[in-house]
């Protein structure tokens, strides 16, 4: 907001600089984000009087004048404007005068042969318009007497350029500082300053036939004022009043538009003039009754309104109206209409002081995409308790400046009783310090007292009374402008604190800094995380909501989207949605991994846990010239290697099971993971009537790992650590063991067999051929491993490694029935 000071010093005594006041209302939570010093603009322009104009000899569109400043010899000053004339007051800028907003000092030259010694200004070139047609022409009498002007006075205070203008932001919590009434009572509470608020003048209406008042949302629209002003007469606003709307940033329109305006800055209560003979003739086109009904209500499906910025507004059942003879004539709250709006041919007036809803506003605001100066108000919460304090300040400005007669009044007002809104709050003293800490005192720090605290709580318009029944204890009543953003103790301790001076509090600092560190899941997540990438893969990220209709999913009882209101019972859904989302866009097949957290439900109560998923499908190879540029699908066994190459990485050992759990994934092709006995997890390939849905390549692989399990079996102190581990410099004896093993047998029980019967000499043990076909009888399959044995200490001879052998061999044709085949 633009607080011009002229006008704030009307209402409060301010003997501060502009810079000053500035710092202090920051500290105080009032952000000042520019200071505009008005007085600069126009710093050695003073008022001229033209006594002579002749055409320029040598140039057609130019004039030389002769002007009197009020001192010495006139002025000889060539002019190119078209208005410039004999016997006019004009604004002079004076040699060696600087005017900062056209960046040009002015310096005596020639000018087509004819000398100028200075230059007569135009608005523009104050820095008061964007453009002008021409130079300024003052009136033959000041803007704010009727003194007649001066020669050689300064052109400021005519003007309005002796002010400085401060632009101010408002935290969204203080929708009483959005005027300067609001500002003016804060500064008086940070200075003790004199308060001086404007009163208006008193006024007696009488409540006559032919307005009617009919509000059907009073939830929407508390209180409503109607007041019939007949008899005005439309014209250019006072200079003072136009002035102080440019200084805020508003254009002035007329006296009536202006005079609504103003009191919406000078008070932050938005107001509406109608045009009543407009509203008539709305009325006209309706088969109701004579008297005209204003009426509040929402929008109707398929109503829309021609605003006063010449738009065409299709309405929502969330726009509010204001309707004359239940015909929508203005926005509730945001702006009025095109139909109804006061113009050069206006008479009489309706004007409207209402109370609007804030949540009503914003969603009316919203819905049309508009936001003007009152809906900014509206959506903050506009102060309840001074509506009719502004609405007869408006009618009497009114009256001063358009004329005019007050002759009827309508009132609807549902508001809750006036002595509700004066909140009353207990403050516990001790309460204060404990959470505010010391002072600095100058030499020694101290803690508030008690005299320091009544003082600002009074400052800022509270009743502070001790609390009969508890010692040291306050009840402090908040004023109604305050309502809204002060309702605990803990506010008032803020309040305190903001008016006392943050910088005056004591900073307690640690004694001594410590090193930041990781915790150790946050050590293994990053150490996971570089063994996935490792392997190839890219890490992605999703949304913990989900579209909702899945067994044990957590619904939201508020979500903000249909789309996402549920949370997510797994990783796979959401990595097969990227992996389609990337083919249908052109990037490829993804091999990626995620890790999140997932949300279960069932009669126990809600679960929540980390895990990690995955996807594998796309061809890893670079490089396809050796199968002419195609994508060659990852088996089963790549993508089984990928991930054995990450538990490897991590120095886990993991055991694979079959599995047939989970529905979406292929029955034949899955497995459950195993680490230490818990399950792991679960990897396998995706089901091929998904696939097909899903429009996704042949093969494609996902896994889903329980990470906490991970962390359990990663937090230990030889995985934390990494040692040495000596290894044999002896060689290896490898012996080849081939057998016919049903399919329903695993690899991973015959590697556990094979482990458990070679015992310490058995190195590894790995699969190196596996067939199926042609003379390998019915449900069987032929493997082949390969052991290795070593020694720490020695060379293994035959001798020593046969009977090892054989005794692997023995146990699995024990435990399996198995057909050795050598």
């Amino acid at each position: 907001m633009r607080i011009s000071l002229n006008w704030l010093r009307e209402i409060v005594d301010i003997t501060m600089t502009p810079e000053e006041l500035a710092h202090t209302l920051t500290m105080a939570g009032f952000e000042v984000e520019e200071i505009e010093d008005r007085r600069t603009w126009a710093d050695g322009v003073v008022i001229g009087k033209v006594l002579e104009c002749q055409r320029h000899p040598n140039a057609d569109k130019l004039s030389v004048t002769k002007v009197d400043i009020g001192k010495g010899e006139p002025l000889n000053i060539v002019c190119g404007a078209p208005n410039v004339r004999a016997d006019i007051y004009v604004a002079v800028a004076t040699v060696g005068t600087y005017l900062p907003k056209i960046d040009v000092k002015i310096r005596a030259a020639n000018l087509r042969g004819v000398r100028s010694e200075g230059m007569i200004c135009s608005l523009a070139e104050l820095g008061l318009s964007k453009e002008s047609a021409g130079i300024h022409i003052f009136d033959e009498v000041g803007a704010h007497s009727r003194a007649p002007l001066q020669l050689g006075d300064d052109v400021r205070p005519l003007l309005g350029l002796d002010d400085t203008i401060l632009d101010l932001t408002a935290t969204a919590n203080r929708a009483d500082a959005l005027c300067m009434v609001g500002i003016a009572r804060e500064v008086a509470a940070l200075t003790g300053a004199t308060l001086r608020l404007p009163q208006p003048d008193a006024l007696s209406i009488p409540t006559t036939e032919g307005l009617e008042i009919a509000v059907l949302q009073p939830q929407a629209c508390p209180a409503y004022i109607g007041t019939v002003i007949e008899g005005i007469k439309i014209a250019p606003s006072p200079e003072w009043l136009q002035q102080r709307l440019q200084a805020a940033g508003m254009r002035p329109i007329n006296n009536v538009v202006d005079a609504t305006n103003y009191i919406m800055l000078e008070w932050g209560q938005p107001l509406h003039a109608f045009d009543r003979d407009r509203l008539l003739a709305v009325r006209a086109h309706s088969s109701a009754p004579l008297p005209i009904t204003i009426g509040v209500r929402f929008a109707e499906s398929g109503e829309s309104l021609k605003t006063l910025d010449g738009q065409s507004r299709n309405l929502t059942s969330q726009t509010l109206l204001i309707t004359a003879n239940d015909k929508p004539v203005a926005l509730a709250g945001v702006m009025g209409g095109e139909a109804t709006e006061v113009g050069d041919t206006t008479q009489n007036l309706l004007l409207e002081a209402a109370l609007f809803d804030s949540v009503a506003i914003r969603r009316s605001a919203r819905s049309l995409g508009l936001r003007t100066e009152a809906s900014a108000r509206y959506e903050r919460g506009v102060n309840y308790a001074e509506l009719e304090l502004a609405c007869r300040r408006a009618i009497s400005l009114i009256q001063q400046i358009a004329g005019g007669t007050a002759v009827s009044q309508q009132i609807a007002d549902r508001r809750p009783d006036m002595g509700t809104l004066s909140r009353s709050i207990q403050l516990r003293l001790d309460r204060v310090n404990q959470i505010l800490g010391l002072v600095d005192l100058g030499d020694t720090d101290g803690e508030l007292q008690p005299d320091e605290m009544q003082q600002i709580l009074t400052a800022l318009g509270c009743q502070v009374t001790p609390d009969a029944e508890k010692e040291r204890v306050w009840i402090v009543t908040v004023p109604p402008y305050r309502y809204r953003d002060l309702e605990r103790e803990i506010d008032l301790i803020e309040e305190i604190a903001r008016v006392y001076g943050y910088d005056k509090f004591c900073t307690t600092l640690p004694e001594a800094t410590e090193f930041g560190f990781l915790s150790v899941e946050q050590q293994l997540t990053r150490q996971i995380r570089a063994a996935m990438r490792a392997a190839g893969l890219t890490e992605l990220m999703h949304y913990s909501l989900v579209k909702p209709g899945e067994d044990r999913q957590v619904v939201l009882a508020n979500p903000l989207f249909a789309e996402y209101a549920a949370l997510r019972t797994d990783l796979i859904a959401g990595l097969v949605d990227a992996f389609q989302y990337n083919l249908e866009q052109g990037n490829g097949a993804l091999n990626g991994f995620e890790i999140g957290r997932i949300f279960t439900q069932d009669e126990a109560g809600i679960d929540e846990m980390e895990a990690i998923g995955g996807i594998l499908g796309g061809d890893p190879t670079q490089g396809k010239w050796v199968s002419a540029g195609r994508d060659r699908p990852m088996s089963w066994y790549e993508a089984k290697g990928i991930l054995d190459s990450v538990f490897q990485r991590l120095g886990l050992s993991i055991e694979y099971q079959p599995s047939r759990q989970d529905t979406r994934l292929h029955p034949g092709r899955t497995a459950s993971l195993w680490l230490q006995g818990n399950r792991l997890g679960v990897f396998g390939q995706l089901h091929p009537q998904l696939r097909q849905e899903r429009g996704l390549p042949d093969e494609v692989y996902v896994f889903q790992l329980d990470l906490d399990l991970l962390f359990d079996a990663l937090d230990v102190e030889e995985m934390l650590v990494p040692r040495f581990k000596p290894y044999s410099t002896y060689p290896a004896a490898d012996r080849d063991i081939a057998f016919f093993a049903p399919v329903d047998v695993s690899v991973a029980e015959l590697e556990r067999a094979i482990a458990h019967a070679g015992g310490q000499l058995l190195e590894s043990v790995e699969l190196f051929d596996e067939y199926r076909g042609q003379g390998v009888p019915a449900g069987q399959r032929s493997l082949a491993f390969r052991l290795v044995y070593r020694a720490s200490d020695r060379t293994l001879t035959d001798a020593e490694v046969e009977p090892v052998h054989q005794k692997v061999r023995e146990s699995l044709v024990e435990k399996f029935s198995l057909n050795l085949r050598s």
